[in-house]
């Protein structure tokens, strides 16, 4: 039964890893955000290389990736004994934080009270400038933003025009929606049908490496647009069966605590490398 648990791993590593935009850093980010956000929690130098390293990734470039961290003020490492052990720091803690919302909706809030502010050449380009730095709007062209919540107070020479209804043309579906982003969902919908619901009795660093893999893909494909309503969404959109399939994966693999990686056996990942 161990074998075949192994076997399972090892194939559904391989299918769930992304070759072409597994950066070991950003790897590692979506690690600490899923299992290791919160003040207090550590990961030892032993267990991240443990759940890493199956995917492919050499302990050396985990080194490097750390390394990076620690530079951009992400992730702070400290001396335990003769081991080391990461934490994210306050600024990562608040990145992976501002984030979290929209990674792990179920079922996003979506807006209804809509209003599309317009600025013409001379007037109101740097009032709508500063009002796409907000949430809540989302930037049409240059001129043009759609927004939704209370119609802003000083308008700064915007045409501003509150909406109740919406016909979305192709291109503005495309624009929200390109191809290449329809193209990753599919992929990972795609991956997780294949490798099908993991099987009871896999070992908390094997359901961290899971979990990592595909909370790493789904950040990357969730986060790249808005939230909108069916009716924006182009023709055959995956995204709404892959989030169904990301959650049905990870509700089977409940999070280990990060204490519970970092006191797993050096024996309890056959396929798993220790640096």
């Amino acid at each position: 039964m161990t074998q075949n648990i192994d076997s399972w791993f090892e194939t559904s590593v391989t299918q769930l890893s992304d070759p072409q935009h597994q950066r070991v850093w950003s790897i590692i980010v979506s690690l600490f955000g899923d299992m290791a956000q919160a003040e207090g929690d550590q990961i030892s130098g032993s267990a991240l290389t443990r759940v890493i390293t199956p995917m492919g990734i050499k302990p050396e470039a985990i080194r490097v990736a750390l390394h990076r961290l620690r530079k951009d003020g992400w992730i702070e490492s400290e001396r335990a004994g003769r081991a080391s052990v990461h934490f994210l720091t306050d600024y990562g803690r608040s990145q992976s934080a501002a984030v979290t919302p929209r990674i792990y909706d179920r079922a996003p809030d979506i807006a209804q009270d809509w209003h599309v502010l317009i600025a013409d050449d001379s007037s109101g380009q740097a009032t709508l400038e500063d009002l796409l730095l907000l949430p809540n709007y989302i930037a049409i062209n240059r001129q043009t933003a759609l927004g939704h919540g209370p119609m802003p107070q000083h308008l700064g020479g915007l045409l501003s025009l509150e909406v109740s209804g919406f016909g979305v043309p192709v291109w503005l579906k495309t624009r929200f929606f390109p191809a290449d982003l329809a193209q990753a969902y599919a992929s990972l919908l795609g991956d997780l049908n294949t490798v099908g619901q993991p099987p009871a009795g896999l070992n908390p660093l094997q359901i961290a490496a899971l979990r990592t893999l595909v909370v790493h893909r789904w950040r990357r494909v969730v986060l790249r647009h808005p939230d909108l309503a069916p009716s924006f969404h182009p023709a055959h959109w995956p995204g709404e069966a892959c989030r169904s399939q990301v959650f049905t994966f990870l509700d089977a693999l409940s999070r280990p605590a990060a204490a519970t990686l970092n006191a797993a056996p050096d024996g309890a990942q056959d396929s798993a490398r220790s640096a």
